[in-house]
């Protein structure tokens, strides 16, 4: 069988489960970070409920033909069947292009709503450390952490107008750490070495580019904590 009917044919089959199974969302706004490398989107998700939503989750959305990409929701209300995205669109790809593509009152065609299984666990300090990759999946993990005062981190930002932006327009312990090394570890490490955080009682979630996340498993694992004590999900690597 020759590539162009096998590819039609899948294409046929990817339709078919698609108008089974697709729901669809509604952007309610789309924004841009002046320097274009985060884009900012709230969504109306009528056909999902949020009540029961104790873990983060992804919400695998389609960007292109046969083509699907993972971002977590952030900032969800339950009540309005509304949350938030927060896309990095650094990376060229379809994800990028169709991230950068929308505009209000489109529609978003999603496959479903899973868990990543990360929660706060109920401990006294909930560490989470990450790159612009995983800004809404690190916004989530906040809005779970209960009470909020055991919730604290950093998020690594290349941009200056982007970290500036992030400690005027969100109230949250994150702080923005500068990257000064391609993949991150090296500028968080830093920033890390220089916390003080107790071996007993303290989980990390370390979210982001896989190098970074490995990186940061080693470090802190130098430092005495336990497997049991870090959490980790790499996104890209």
């Amino acid at each position: 069988m020759n590539t162009h009917i096998l590819n039609r044919l899948k294409k046929t089959a990817s339709g078919i489960i698609e108008n089974r199974v697709m729901k669809t969302a509604r952007v309610l706004e789309v924004r841009k970070w002046p320097s274009a490398s985060i884009i900012e989107i709230d969504l109306h998700m009528p056909q999902t409920t949020m009540d029961d939503w104790n873990e983060v989750n992804y919400i695998k959305c389609k960007v292109a033909d046969l083509t699907y990409r993972d971002y977590t929701p952030s900032g969800w209300d339950a009540e309005t069947q509304t949350c938030t995205l927060y896309i990095d669109v650094n990376h060229k790809g379809p994800g990028s292009n169709w991230a950068n593509n929308l505009d209000k009152d489109d529609e978003v065609g999603y496959i479903g709503i899973k868990s990543t299984q990360q929660t706060p666990v109920n401990t006294s300090a909930v560490i989470c450390l990450g790159d612009e990759s995983s800004l809404g999946h690190l916004l989530a993990m906040q809005q779970l952490a209960m009470p909020a005062s055991r919730f604290s981190g950093a998020v690594l930002m290349g941009d200056e107008h982007n970290r500036n932006l992030f400690s005027e327009y969100f109230r949250t312990p994150l702080q923005p750490v500068l990257r000064t090394d391609v993949h991150g570890h090296h500028s968080l490490t830093e920033w890390l070495l220089q916390q003080t955080y107790h071996l007993e009682n303290t989980i990390f979630y370390l979210t982001g580019n896989n190098t970074m996340v490995g990186q940061l498993r080693k470090i802190l694992r130098s430092q005495g904590y336990t497997s049991n004590q870090i959490m980790a999900q790499g996104f890209w690597s």
